[in-house]
């Protein structure tokens, strides 16, 4: 249990601080689709596919982390000169990111395609080349990195080893930084640390720190013994190794080793987690965190995002839910854990549909609970495994309803629905209908009253257009809430 309360401080000030990442970006492809046949043509299996998620990865995945966390961020990168590089370029800019992409005329966007069925991966396909970028393209990016390097806090180097991060660029950036007095946070690759010499903090994984020292990382002991050569050897201030379900280890020279716990409920996809490490680690040092809170933050972000789907990143809403969990915070209005913000809803949908489970979406104000409601929402649960419910925030009934509604807040009807064995997740929106919500959660079934026809159905094309259906729910006579605030009334 962490007992350090000034996390939720340094949590708050994460906002205010900016990083710039210099380093490999890459595309993402989650391919869904299942296997039910074996081709005519060899004996191969055929995948059908369903539908594609395409996202930013590398380090593009490290900045989108940053934003996610309400941080600045800025990237650094070369792409090639075609589609994925202009996908990477438009992702970015919907995401508000700031970012001086070179594009280089010899290469191509890097693409890694994984292919998924069941929630297993079945295969990764990858497109990349590798080699050392030129000495020109070397240049502009020196030039980038010394401009954009005035306005952040901390620089963050993330190599994949695919020929950004030459010796000569990484040199560059660590010289400009130690002049401005900004921390280097290095994610790593290869054997030879030395190349990383002067950067503040390196945090390589288990194997990867393994690799560099030619040592055993096992014990606390020997992940401090591993991390000490690599400080003494490569000029490193720091070691933050990551371990797995061993949780994390930071080791300076001068300092009693830290060695914290995993913080993981559940371990559904690994992908991504060690960019969720650097970017939350960077950006707290960026916003002026202890060097030992900001590795707990870390900690903390990265048992979310393993627990997500696909390149993932954590939330603010979350990375506080965890800490309230973890030191046995009082919680207020929680309703059961099943009350969620809309964002939060459409990354458990995704993991229950890679699941092969069936999501479905209702939807109303919801006001004084009924029998009706009870028997629409029952109904809606028997259409599918898990049942989304969105309810109309109190500004949303005011506008419908007039000034008089709702009669209960918008907590206490989320705390009553959360309630019901039938409901599984209740979202709020603030709009007059549920359509931004449902875009975010993407219903496999969307359940409506039988009064309404298919046409009038809100997101009835939504529905239609991503392959799901729309189930119109008997309705039960005799009960509204308007006619029992009638009654209430005389």
């Amino acid at each position: 249990m962490i007992e350090n309360n000034k996390l939720f401080e340094d949590l708050q000030r994460l906002a205010a601080g900016t990083v710039l990442c210099i380093g490999d970006v890459m595309m993402d492809r989650f391919v869904y689709g299942g296997v039910e046949r074996i081709s005519p043509e060899a004996p191969i299996p055929v995948f059908l596919v369903s539908r594609e998620k395409h996202m930013l990865g590398g380090a593009g995945n490290v900045v989108a982390n940053i934003k996610a966390l309400g941080g600045g961020a800025v990237l650094l990168a070369v792409v090639g000169d075609d589609i994925n590089g202009r996908e990477v370029k438009t992702q970015l800019e919907m995401q508000g990111i700031g970012a001086a992409l070179e594009i280089a005329a010899d290469r191509f966007t890097t693409v890694k395609s994984r292919f998924v069925s069941g929630g297993q991966q079945m295969l990764r396909v990858d497109r990349e080349k590798t080699q050392a970028i030129t000495a020109d393209v070397e240049d502009r990016i020196l030039q980038s990195a010394e401009k954009a390097m005035q306005t952040v806090g901390a620089v963050i180097l993330s190599d994949y080893g695919k020929g950004m991060l030459t010796d000569r660029v990484i040199e560059g950036v660590v010289r400009m930084a130690q002049r401005l007095g900004k921390p280097v946070i290095v994610d790593p690759k290869g054997r030879d640390f030395s190349r990383y010499r002067g950067a503040t903090v390196v945090t390589p994984n288990r194997k990867e720190l393994e690799v560099a020292t030619g040592m055993t990382a096992g014990s606390d002991d020997e992940v401090r013994a591993a991390a000490m050569k690599l400080i003494l050897d490569c000029g490193i201030a720091a070691v933050m190794a990551t371990r797995s379900q061993d949780g994390m280890s930071v080791i300076t020279a001068d300092a009693a080793p830290l060695h914290i716990p995993a913080n993981v409920r559940e371990v559904f996809d690994v992908s991504g987690a060690g960019d969720t490490v650097v970017a939350t680690f960077a950006l707290a040092l960026a916003a002026g965190v202890r060097l030992e809170n900001a590795a707990q933050l870390a900690n903390i972000a990265a048992g979310i995002v393993v627990g997500k789907t696909g390149t993932a990143t954590a939330r603010p809403d979350e990375m506080r839910q965890a800490l309230e969990d973890s030191t046995g915070a009082a919680q207020k209005n929680r309703a059961g854990g099943k009350c969620v913000t809309i964002a939060a809803a459409g990354e458990q949908a995704e993991r229950w549909r890679v699941r092969g489970a069936k999501v479905g979406f209702t939807n109303g104000c919801f006001d004084l609970l009924h029998p009706g409601h009870v028997a629409t929402l029952q109904q809606a649960k028997a259409a599918c495994d898990y049942l989304v419910v969105a309810i109309n925030s109190d500004a949303s009934v005011k506008r419908l309803k007039g000034p008089s509604r709702p009669v209960q807040d918008q907590a206490a009807r989320a705390a009553i629905l959360s309630a019901l064995a039938c409901v599984d997740l209740v979202v709020v929106f603030e709009e007059d209908t549920p359509i931004e919500a449902m875009k975010a959660i993407r219903p496999d079934v969307l359940v409506k009253g039988g009064q309404y026809k298919l046409e009038e159905v809100v997101g009835y094309d939504l529905i239609a257009a991503w392959g799901g259906k729309v189930v119109r729910a008997d309705m039960a006579d005799g009960f509204s809430t308007t006619n029992t605030i009638a009654k209430m009334a005389g």
